[in-house]
Formats: C-alpha cells, structure tokens, sequence
C-alpha cells in the first residue's frame, strides 16, 4: 500500500508517517519502479502499535524501546514493567498539577459572577495584577 493509504487506515497524517520513518520508529519501506514508497502489512502493523502507545502518552524514545520488545519477543519484560511504571507516575503527577490548575481556575472564575464592562471584571483584574508583577489570587 503506499503512504496515503497507509495513513488513511492508521488514521494518521501522511506527513507522521514520514517523521516516524525518519526517526526509526518505521522500518524504511520498499520502493516501486516509480519510486513511490509501498507498505507491507508489518509497517501497517508497526504504525498502529506507535499510534496506541502514543495514545497512552508515551515518549517516542519509549516507544523504540517497546518496538524493540516487539521484535524480540523472547527477552525478558523486566524493562517494558518499568517503562510502564515511569508512564503511571508520570500521568499521577501530571493529574496532580491539573488538580492545581482546575483549582487556580475556580479561585480565578469566583472574581467575577457578574456580566460587566472587561475594565471592571474580577479575572481581568486579577490577570492584569499578575501581569504588573503582583501577587494574584489564583496563585497563593
């Protein structure tokens, strides 16, 4: 198949797929007579496979790692647990941070209940006193 069909099946930009191939994440595919790049199934495979993991957030650099598990099925998973377990702790403190930020963002949104003039508007103030440099209410 060539790139537009295999980004179209993957539900991925062909532009990715270059980037993918040229990062070594993609094996380079065969070319025809005409020079047009041809997918075999495994690349469709492989892409797929780069798609979900990025799905879970996962680094490209995690993914090579978890690739080369895939076509070394006989090692031992001892580092693809530990990958695992960095991307847990990093999506627990990445909620974390956004349990502040959705915090930050209540305290911001309570300066102003009502519909007034911007110059008179409780956010406007408060963004604009964090723009002088002054303490602000949604970071204390």
């Amino acid at each position: 198949m060539r790139i537009g069909e295999l980004a179209k099946r993957t539900g991925c930009e062909v532009e990715t797929v270059r980037y993918y191939e040229k990062e070594g994440l993609l094996s380079a595919p065969a070319r025809d007579g005409s020079g047009y790049r041809r997918y075999a199934v495994q690349q469709l495979e492989d892409l797929q496979f780069i798609r979900h993991c990025r799905s879970l957030g996962m680094k490209l650099a995690e993914i090579k790692v978890l690739l080369n598990f895939r076509y070394h099925p006989h090692q031992d998973c001892e580092q693809v647990n530990t990958l695992l377990d960095t991307q847990i702790a990093r999506v627990q403190e990445q909620m974390g941070a956004m349990r502040i930020l959705l915090e930050q963002l209540h305290v911001l949104r309570a300066e102003c209940a009502l519909r007034q003039q911007a110059g008179e508007c409780g956010i406007m103030k408060t963004l604009n006193q964090a723009a002088r440099g002054e303490k602000c209410l949604c970071h204390e």
